[in-house]
C-alpha cells in the first residue's frame, strides 16, 4: 500500500523540469518509502519496551528502604535514596559478565563464536523485568505483614528490623532487565534501521522512556482514584504501611505478563531480523562451499576410456 507513494501516473502534473516531485506530498521517493515502512514495522516491538520503563516508574524502593533498617555499622547509616545504586551497579556489572566472561566462555566450550540475537535479548529483558516485579511484590507483602506485626500499622516513620539489603535482590533483578532489554533495543534499532535513519534509531529508546513514564503516571493515577472511592483508604497511601503497595506491584506483574505475550506474538510477526538473515545467507555460502570442496560420496565414477 505504502509503495503507492512513489509511483508516478500523471508525470507532468508530478514531474517538474528538473526531475524532483512538485509537491512532495503527492510524490516520495524510494527511500522515503522504505524509511517509513522500517519505522511502522518496528513500532509494534517498540511498544513492548514502554513497559519497562512503566515498571521502573512504579517502583516505590525509597518508601521500602525508609521503613527498613539501613545501618551498616552502629553508627552509619546508608541513605535511602543511595539504594537504587544498586539496580546501577548490576547493571554494569552484568554487562562486563555477559561480554568478558559468559560470551567468551560459551563460544569456547562450543567451539564457534555465540552471540544472542537483539531480540531475543529484548525478550530476555522483559522476562526478567516480570520477575523483578513478582519478587517486589513478594518481598512487600512480608515488609508489610511484619509492619503490621510490630505495631507501625499507623507509624509512617517506624523503622522495622529488617535489614534494607533485603531490597537487593529486586534492584538487581531491574538492572539485569535493563541491560538486556535497553541495549538489546538499542542495538535492534541500529540494525534494523538504514544508516540515514542512525538518528531516528537513537531516538527511539528515549521516545520509550517518555511514553512508559506517561503510562506510568496513567496507571498510578487510575489506580489510586479506583481503590480509594468511597472514601476508602487506597492503594498508594502516604503510609506505606497503610498502603496496597503489594497489590499495586501484582498489578504491574500482570501488566508485565501481558507484555511479554503481546512481545512474543511480535517477534514472531516481525519474522528474521537483518542479523539473523545474514547469518543464515553466511552459513549457506560455507555450506555449499564444503559441498564443493567434498563432492557426495554416492556420485558415480568418472569412466577411464
Amino acid at each position: 500500500f505504502l509503495n503507492k507513494a512513489c509511483v508516478i501516473k500523471e508525470h507532468e502534473q508530478v514531474i517538474a523540469p528538473d526531475g524532483s516531485a512538485i509537491n512532495p506530498w503527492r510524490l516520495c521517493t524510494v527511500d522515503q518509502v522504505e524509511e517509513l515502512k522500517a519505522i511502522v514495522r518496528v513500532i509494534p516491538l517498540w511498544s513492548t519496551g514502554i513497559m519497562m520503563s512503566l515498571n521502573i516508574g512504579g517502583s516505590f524502593g525509597l518508601l521500602q528502604a525508609k521503613s527498613l533498617d539501613r545501618h551498616i555499622t552502629s553508627h552509619f547509616e546508608v541513605p535511602a535514596g543511595s539504594f537504587s545504586v544498586i539496580m546501577v551497579a548490576a547493571l554494569f556489572i552484568w554487562i562486563v559478565l555477559y561480554n568478558r566472561i559468559l560470551i567468551p566462555l560459551a563460544s569456547k566450550i562450543r567451539g564457534k563464536p555465540i552471540r544472542i540475537s537483539a531480540k531475543r535479548r529484548m525478550g530476555i529483558g522483559l522476562l526478567v523485568s516480570f520477575l523483578h516485579l513478582v519478587t517486589a511484590a513478594t518481598f512487600e507483602t512480608i515488609r508489610r505483614k511484619k509492619a503490621i506485626k510490630e505495631g507501625y500499622l499507623n507509624d509512617t516513620h517506624g523503622v522495622l528490623k529488617m535489614s534494607a539489603l533485603w531490597l537487593a535482590p529486586q534492584l538487581c533483578l531491574g538492572g539485569i532487565a535493563e541491560a538486556f532489554n535497553g541495549i538489546g533495543q538499542n542495538e535492534f534499532y541500529y540494525t534494523e534501521f538504514p544508516r540515514t535513519m542512525s538518528s531516528v534509531a537513537a531516538s527511539l529508546s528515549g521516545l520509550g522512556m517518555v511514553a512508559g513514564n506517561l503510562v506510568s503516571s496513567f496507571v498510578f493515577i487510575t489506580i489510586e482514584n479506583v481503590t480509594s472511592r468511597g472514601g476508602k483508604e487506597g492503594w498508594i497511601s502516604d503510609n506505606i504501611n497503610k498502603g496496597r503497595f503489594d497489590k499495586y506491584y501484582w498489578v504491574i506483574a500482570g501488566f508485565s505478563a501481558l507484555n511479554l505475550l503481546y512481545y512474543l506474538v511480535c517477534s514472531w510477526a516481525y519474522g528474521p531480523t537483518v542479523d539473523e538473515v545474514s547469518k543464515c545467507n553466511s552459513s549457506s555460502v560455507e555450506v555449499n562451499k564444503k559441498a564443493r570442496v567434498h563432492p557426495s560420496s554416492s556420485q558415480p565414477p568418472l569412466k577411464v576410456n
